[in-house]
């Protein structure tokens, strides 16, 4: 997938770069949803949790696509058609249409019809949904090691057992190229995490000692059938989860936007690695619809965000207002999170000279005067010292 585009440091729109976007955090002077073309969505944690809607999200797309902005909602999720995302979004009052879905199973199919010959067949374990996407592909599915497939498509669903997961590895062993939708360790359920594709898979790499290639989040196919489908120019992705939404975003030089709607806390995001650190943050994603303020700075001077300061001394970044009579005045967007966003520039800029010194931000982050310890303990922290 070719690098897509993005916004210069004022927001303005610029010609496909040749390099990842610049390090994160940047300002943008105008809301991203007035900068970028198409925001890629991932839905749980940023549209709705499980099946219930997190506050705000409807309004705050509606608004966005009022903006002029197109959205596209991508998942992860195999075993679901796009019919389905598209009602399950109408549930939690979100307006949408099959087109702008792309799913883990779509760009599977694809995948598979780029490494195989048409006609080939491919041993399908997961949804129907996934078997549909193979044969949409020119392809022919099949559900036994016997059939002699030249490919094998592992999808999440509740159907598959150890039959399904034993007849993969056979295949697998003996040479088909073996692709997994995707490889999330767990899926979110009301009573709490659940085994997901990526636990599965890892049945097949114990017993075969192979690792599948993966269509999803991280990796590259999902988000390049997201901007081939939607022809985006400029996008942004928006994800709650490092690991795939902004790994995701990192791997193929799009700029990406984090909330704080999901899965992602505060401490992690501090302690991120570089592959981890998006180009925004946000509460959630009303952050489409705000201005994404400035940090300034040096690890000589210091860095400043709005009212916040974070300083760095010989083991730890210290953070504290600039004026503790504005200690409880707004930020400088109406988010709260630029005492988040100036500890994580102070964090990053330095933790790479040593990540013993300040990969833990739990150790690396004192409080200077009880407004930042109370930030600190929002967090997660300690205040330290």
């Amino acid at each position: 997938m070719s690098t897509v585009g993005q916004p210069g440091s004022d927001g303005g729109s610029g010609a496909r770069p040749a390099g990842p976007p610049a390090a994160p955090l940047r300002v943008a002077s105008r809301p991203p949803a007035e900068c970028y073309d198409v925001a890629l969505l991932d839905l749980d944690g940023v549209v709705y949790l499980v099946r219930d809607p997190v506050p705000g999200a409807a309004a705050a797309l509606a608004a966005a696509r009022d903006a002029g902005m197109r959205l596209a909602f991508v998942t992860n999720n195999a075993s679901r058609s796009p019919d389905d995302v598209v009602a399950l979004l109408r549930e939690v009052g979100v307006k949408a249409d099959v087109g702008e879905v792309v799913t883990s199973a779509q760009a599977a199919g694809r995948v598979l019809a780029e490494r195989l010959p048409a006609g080939a067949r491919v041993l399908v374990v997961g949804s129907a949904e996934l078997r549909r996407q193979v044969s949409d592909h020119g392809l022919v599915p099949v559900d036994s090691a016997d059939d002699s497939p030249a490919g094998v498509v592992c999808g999440y669903s509740a159907d598959v057992g150890w039959p399904q997961l034993a007849e993969a590895a056979i295949a697998a062993g003996r040479g088909a190229y073996w692709l997994a939708t995707n490889v999330d360790t767990t899926l979110p359920s009301l009573r709490g995490p659940l085994p997901g594709n990526g636990a599965l898979m890892s049945v097949i790499t114990t017993a075969t000692g192979l690792r599948p290639d993966v269509a999803g989040k991280p990796d590259p196919a999902l988000h390049r059938e997201s901007v081939e489908r939607t022809d985006a120019r400029s996008p942004i992705v928006v994800g709650d989860r490092l690991d795939t939404d902004i790994e995701g975003a990192s791997r193929v030089g799009c700029p990406s936007m984090l909330v704080f709607s999901g899965v992602t806390t505060p401490a992690e995001l501090i302690a991120a690695p570089a592959q981890h650190r998006p180009t925004f943050v946000a509460a959630d994603v009303g952050g489409l619809l705000l201005d994404q303020p400035a940090v300034q700075g040096d690890a000589e001077q210091g860095w400043t965000c709005g009212r916040w300061r974070a300083e760095v001394g010989p083991a730890f970044v210290r953070l504290s207002v600039l004026d503790a009579a504005s200690a409880d005045e707004t930020d400088s967007v109406a988010d709260g999170l630029d005492a988040l966003r100036v500890a994580c520039v102070a964090h990053w800029a330095t933790s790479g000279e040593s990540e013993e010194r300040l990969g833990n931000p739990a150790a690396a982050l004192v409080a200077d005067g009880a407004p930042a310890a109370r930030m600190l303990a929002d967090w997660g922290l300690s205040a330290g010292q």
